[in-house]
């Protein structure tokens, strides 16, 4: 729920100035309190204030890297192979799933993404968040980070914290920038156009607007694969060159993003609009599929599937080898173990040669690499009006709508059950999430004795939630005449029913059947009250009380107290407590989706379907799910704030138990029972689906650690100012029960580091500045294709980052610079040959090595 913002919501150097490096020092802040802004070290729960002019000054383009840069307890990867989680990337904010934070833009829930994280990598598993990535850097005023529980202030899903983008609200001139850069290895191009105008609305409004234009390229740190080079030694000259698998950053393609923010002053109160329009496409790779071990396409165990594309004409293809217990059949299969290379070759040969009959290795000889990716859509507003009455009584009311779209395609695939009638390319459906949101705020003080008057705010708000899976191509879904039972007979002439053993659906991502499509929606409302007062000079003490139903789940009641204490004027103590609550998505209750994922079958590694379905369905619930409730936290936290000189120090503890937390269930294996029953249920690729998970209230978990921020202005020069901030994280998550499995316990401990902290030095001359970064990141380790059995454990790395600015003109600012300036690569990955990465996949800091790049910056 929003909070009751006043009429300007400035910093108190209203936008942090070229001469401190963009970094502010007394920086005033809504978010955390309904009270009237006011500076970030009086807030009883810790906020970092972070300046527009932090992000621009970055090489990088996407919204969720430059966060991972400026705040350590942030942490996104590359997600390379990682299904739509490649498309909006999963971040975790202090160790905790991505839905776990909650993002506001200018103090308004922000709407989900419909991108669904079905390998997030243990810890952001089923995880449906916010994209955060379609917000422009330079449409950015500040970034206020709450670093507290918040359910009791704002709602659902503000258990790690909150993070609310705060848009520029210049009435007058504008910025035109340019940015283009390059990887150190000479891959991964980004080039970007943005610019900002602010124009006068009335005598005391404005209309800001930012446009955003971005591309960027793909790289590959990647290894050819182990079994690609035993196909291209023994001879095979099909096979994709110099890699099989890329592992790299995705290409993104025409990525647009338009904000406009406005606000209008009626005399008694202030009428304000915001909203976005953002799209862009995304496309990366997927696992290799090898033409002589891919199940459901090439073979089924350690038999070739040949295809009888005419099953009912009694005539044969060649084979003869049994493929369904014993029971004579078309030919469907040939056994190169049993026969022998020379005879394999003699009868591929023939079904080469016979139209009526098929193998994978016609269409694609070297195997083949599905490529994915999405088109994604992002539209918002929010209409309001605030002011206050004559009375001292503060009013907000506002409505807004957001709506995220993602339209999924596959290339360079097949659907197996349609045999050598298989496009090639297809376009596998959407997700579309929309969300409505009505609020009203109230805020009156009221005079009680203490040292302030007593500041009671309350509201209401009203939110409808809906997901929609929409259908895709025919191809994409249906079953061929390679899947579907056909008649056979037996020796003694007896009917039997077979199939020939290929599977259903695009391979890698199947697309959405209209028994898996539909539209799913839930409503709740909510109360809350709010107070806080400065009791004494010394003392600020807040309670907050907030009560939600749910359609779907009934009600959640949430508390939060915190208080401030001023020991000195320079020294301070802070602290909290609290409960919170993350409702679950509409989306988890009702996907249902495919992945090809490695799993370990009878002790090797190999490709196979994996798939998530509700867990309401009957081959769920007889696996033990139930429907799902929300995940429940329980929080405090403790620290103290210091100003020294002009330094200022801050110092917090925090410590958070998520009991019921949502994920994916342990992977559960397929009876031949249950698959029929799954394709019964209209989930039509369960044919070859080996297992399945399904979302559940699974384990608890609690995530401690410490926050440390320090800014310290520096007199080192005869001239111009210098400046240097510190920022650092240490967090320790533990799971404490449930039926979390153990490699999913140990991805939550320790696939993120433990510890990571920045410190960034910052001077400024008349015409020219400069910026120089040092960031840590502690170990940690992967397991390396969510196999506990082969561990990746990565050492800590240092990386630096510098950019030199120059004003050729007075408003036309150059840019050079580099992200990690010294090319520095995490560990090598010791599981390369497996799967073809170089380097840890989830590695903190990426794997792209270093990255350069120029900037001009026209300012009017």
């Amino acid at each position: 729920m929003a909070a009751v913002l006043p009429t300007v919501a400035a910093s108190a150097q209203d936008n942090a100035s070229a001469d401190d490096g963009g970094l502010a020092i007394e920086e005033v802040v809504v978010t955390g309190s309904r009270r009237a802004a006011r500076s970030a070290a009086d807030t009883p729960a810790p906020v970092d204030v972070i300046s527009g002019d932090q992000f621009a000054n970055q090489g990088d383009g996407d919204m969720s890297n430059l966060l991972r840069t400026v705040v350590p307890s942030y942490n996104v990867n590359a997600q390379p192979i990682s299904d739509a989680a490649t498309l909006v990337r999963p971040a975790n904010l202090r160790g905790l799933a991505p839905d776990q934070t909650l993002v506001l833009l200018n103090g308004k829930r922000r709407h989900r993404a419909a991108v669904i994280a079905f390998l997030g990598g243990g810890i952001s598993d089923g995880a449906q968040g916010p994209d955060i990535s379609v917000i422009p850097a330079i449409a950015l005023k500040q970034v206020d980070v709450l670093r507290d529980g918040a359910a009791a202030q704002y709602g659902s899903d503000a258990i790690a914290g909150v993070m609310n983008f705060v848009l520029r609200d210049d009435a007058e001139g504008g910025t035109v920038e340019a940015k283009w850069g390059q990887t150190f290895e000479g891959d991964g191009d980004q080039r970007m156009f943005a610019a900002n105008i602010g124009l006068p609305l009335g005598p005391d409004g404005f209309a800001n607007f930012s446009a955003e234009w971005r591309e960027q390229d793909p790289t590959s740190r990647s290894v050819q694969r182990d079994d690609a080079l035993g196909l291209i030694a023994d001879g095979n000259t099909n096979v994709r060159q110099p890699y099989a698998q890329i592992w790299g950053q995705p290409e993104v393609r025409d990525d647009w993003k338009v904000f406009l923010n406005a606000g209008l002053n009626t005399g008694s109160g202030e009428a304000y609009m915001f909203g976005n329009y953002a799209e862009r496409e995304v496309e990366g790779g997927f696992f290799f599929r090898n033409p002589d071990t891919r199940s459901g396409v090439n073979v089924s165990g350690t038999q070739r599937l040949v295809g009888d594309m005419t099953p009912d004409d009694g005539i044969t293809c060649p084979g003869g080898i049994n493929f369904n217990e014993g029971e004579a059949t078309t030919g469907t299969v040939v056994d190169p173990i049993i026969v022998g290379a020379d005879n394999e070759d003699a009868l591929l040969a023939q079904v080469f040669a016979d139209p009526n009959c098929f193998v994978f290795n016609e269409m694609f000889p070297g195997g083949f690499t599905p490529q994915f990716g999405g088109k994604l859509n992002d539209a918002a507003i929010a209409l309001g009006y605030r002011g206050e009455m004559e009375s001292g009584l503060a009013y907000d009311i506002s409505m807004h709508v957001g709506r995220n779209q993602a339209d999924f395609f596959i290339n360079n695939t097949v659907n197996p059950s349609l045999g050598s009638a298989t496009p090639n390319n297809f376009e596998l459906g959407s997700y579309i999430q929309l969300e409505k949101n009505f609020n009203a705020d109230l805020s009156y003080p009221i005079d009680v004795g203490f040292y302030s008057d007593l500041n009671v705010a309350a509201g209401f708000e009203w939110r409808e939630e809906q997901f929609e899976a929409r259908i895709g191509q025919v191809e994409s879904w249906e079953t061929g005449v390679l899947a579907e039972p056909f008649a056979l007979e037996n020796d003694v002439g007896d009917i039997i029913e077979g199939t020939q053993g290929f599977g259903i659906g695009a391979n890698g991502f199947s697309g959405f059947s209209p028994q898996v499509a539909g539209t799913w929606d839930r409503s709740n409302i909510a109360f809350y009250v709010d107070m806080e007062a400065d009791v004494t000079e010394n003392l600020i003490l807040g309670a907050a009380l907030r009560w939600e139903d749910f359609s779907d789940f009934g009600s959640t009641t949430n508390f939060k107290i915190s208080g401030l204490y001023k020991v000195t004027d320079s020294f301070r103590i802070r602290g909290s407590i609290s409960s919170g609550f993350r409702a679950p998505t509409v989306g988890q209750q009702q996907v249902v989706n495919i992945s090809t994922v490695f799993e370990e079958v009878d002790g090797r590694l190999q490709l196979a379907q994996r798939g998530t379905i509700p867990p309401t369905n009957p081959v769920s619930v007889s696996k033990g799910a139930q429907p799902l409730g929300p995940e429940k936290s329980d929080a405090f936290t403790l620290g103290m704030a210091w100003d020294v000189g002009a330094a200022s120090i801050t110092v917090d503890y925090f410590n958070i138990k998520v009991s019921d937390r949502i994920s994916q269930s342990a992977t559960q294996i397929l009876t031949a029972a249950e698959r029929q029953a799954l394709l019964d249920s209209g989930v039509s690729f369960a044919a070859d689906l080996a297992a399945f998970r399904y979302y559940i209230n699974d384990f608890d978990t609690r995530t401690q650690g410490i926050d440390v921020v320090a800014t310290i202005p520096l007199d080192l020069f005869d001239s111009g100012s210098s400046n240097i901030a510190v920022a650092g994280n240490y967090t320790k998550t533990e799971v404490l029960g449930g039926g979390i499995d153990e490699l999913r316990q140990d991805q939550l401990e320790n696939n993120l580091p433990k510890t990571r902290f920045n410190a960034t030095f910052t001077h400024n001359e008349d015409n020219w500045r400069m910026l120089a970064r040092v960031n840590y990141f502690g170990k940690y380790t992967e397991r390396h294709l969510d196999s506990f059995g082969l561990p990746v454990f990565a050492g800590s790395e240092i990386t630096l980052d510098a950019e030199i600015g120059y004003n050729v003109m007075e408003n036309l600012e150059v840019v050079v610079g580099a992200n990690n300036l010294f090319d520095n690569y995490p560990d090598a990955n010791p599981w390369a040959g497996v799967a073809g990465a170089a380097y840890p996949v989830t590695a903190p800091m990426g794997f792209n090595g270093g990255m350069y790049y120029v900037r001009a910056r026209y300012t009017f």
